[in-house]
């Protein structure tokens, strides 16, 4: 008989926020862990559909950023991405966990690897799903995206036009060759979130600090360098923002690296899930 895996939502506070994750059972209590940390402009629900296919064999915990999703933070929070990071590293803590892989994906992989540098013995490898590290993979529109600064006139209203349905559906099929495999709800689901009082404010203010990430890239390949975790990159081609190129560069500092490419846009997962869930099983069996 075929079984669902159990998937329980929960919260935790941590510093006065209030921190939303799903977490699968699985059902051995020594299965391999894994920290799916999402992108923008989703949250944890983005990994519905990983959790089911994955969850019966490996504990698969997703939080919501402050911003993001269920997650509740306070009027006064702080947006950036060391806060962003600062909130994860609590939540990690909060939660006991010790040793475990990172999924980094987009706003996941300035996170995720703020929190490799923090505690580089917490982590066991790395699965990377168009998370960028590396120039070379800075598309023209995501350099001049990242080069936007609040004194500039039209700085903001750029950044809102990518807050509006428009931009957050376009997100998701652009690249896309067949968007009929597009579930409308992800970015119904987005948007949802993202028109709650205060969240265009939240990123508004993380967009303006994306500059810290790329900043900070030669430390985040230094560490990638000195630590060499087993590591595997899926990445969607076509996505506007994080090129092809970006992909390869890993290389360079993890040459072992296990590299897989899909035709498709940002949000490789759903539209390949079948293809790119069995990969993530067979590099967890590895660790």
């Amino acid at each position: 008989m075929f079984e669902l895996p159990r998937i329980e939502h929960r919260t935790v506070e941590v510093d006065g926020v209030e921190v939303f994750y799903r977490e699968s059972i699985p059902a051995r209590p020594d299965a391999p862990t894994l920290l799916l940390l999402h992108g923008f402009p989703s949250g944890s629900h983005q990994f519905r559909a990983l959790l089911q296919a994955l969850g019966g064999q490996y504990r698969l915990i997703a939080p919501d950023y402050p911003g993001f999703g269920h997650t509740s933070a306070p009027a006064d929070f702080e947006y950036s991405f060391d806060r962003l990071a600062d909130v994860i590293e609590g939540f990690v803590e909060a939660i006991d966990l010790r040793r475990f892989a990172m999924y980094v994906f987009d706003f996941g992989a300035p996170v995720g690897f703020r929190l490799a540098l923090r505690h580089p013995e917490w982590i066991a490898g790395l699965v990377v799903q168009n998370g960028n590290a590396y120039e070379a993979g800075l598309s023209d529109g995501a350099k001049g995206f990242v080069a936007l600064r609040p004194e500039q006139e039209g700085a903001e209203d750029t950044i809102r036009g990518l807050l509006t349905l428009e931009g957050t559906r376009g997100q998701y099929e652009h690249g896309v060759p067949d968007p009929s495999v597009l579930s409308p709800e992800s970015w119904l689901l987005d948007q949802h979130f993202l028109d709650l009082p205060g969240r265009k404010e939240a990123q508004v203010a993380l967009a303006f600090d994306y500059q810290s990430n790329v900043d900070s890239y030669p430390e985040w390949q230094r560490w990638l360098r000195e630590y060499t975790p087993p590591t595997l990159v899926v990445w969607g081609v076509e996505d506007p923002f994080f090129t092809e190129p970006g992909a390869h560069a890993y290389l360079a500092d993890v040459p072992d690296a296990e590299l897989h490419f899909f035709g498709t846009g940002h949000f490789a997962l759903e539209t390949h899930l079948p293809e790119i869930a069995p990969l993530i099983a067979k590099f967890l069996d590895r660790l």
